[in-house]
């Protein structure tokens, strides 16, 4: 029987891309000239640091713009609500998800049975399998998942026949 799996990840390599595109912007950006500002990368964690809280929100304009350029999804992100303040500078930190939490998966398996496609859904760990006995049923599966307000990428792979 054909399936397929829904998961939720992101390249941390295009990650660490859009940072450093983000600090040589930031290098030639006139509104930063003389200001400490920076990005950095801490495992797969963004973090912004700059003198002013709005330069913080400036940065993070940059950081997105950057990131879709590196076909990163920013619905991944999640920002600090509001800049740390230590010292002279502020700082946030940018996390990305990964994985389906088990909610998500739960709201997603519910939308997926009740628009009465006859496919079936297991949550498995950090993603969701899902199998029917039509190519055509799987693929509609696939429209309804991109058209669900989850607020989180998800690829889809492993398609098997």
């Amino acid at each position: 029987m054909p399936s397929f799996d829904v998961v939720s990840e992101i390249e941390i390599t295009e990650v660490r891309n859009a940072v450093d595109n983000s600090n040589r912007e930031l290098a030639t950006r006139f509104d930063f000239r003389g200001k400490e500002a920076s990005f950095e990368l801490n495992g797969e964690v963004a973090v912004l640091k700059a003198e002013d809280d709005f330069q913080i929100n400036q940065m993070l304009d940059i950081f997105r713009a950057n990131l879709v350029r590196r076909n990163v999804d920013t619905l991944a992100m999640e920002v600090d609500e509001k800049p740390t303040h230590t010292g002279k500078t502020f700082s946030s930190n940018v996390k990305f998800k990964e994985g389906i939490e088990s909610l998500v998966a739960k709201k997603l398996v519910k939308e997926i049975k009740a628009s009465k496609i006859k496919v079936q859904v297991a949550i498995q760990g950090e993603k969701l399998r899902v199998t029917g006995k039509k190519r055509d049923d799987l693929q509609a599966v696939m429209a309804l998942i991109r058209q669900s307000d989850a607020e989180q990428p998800f690829q889809f792979e492993n398609f098997r026949d």
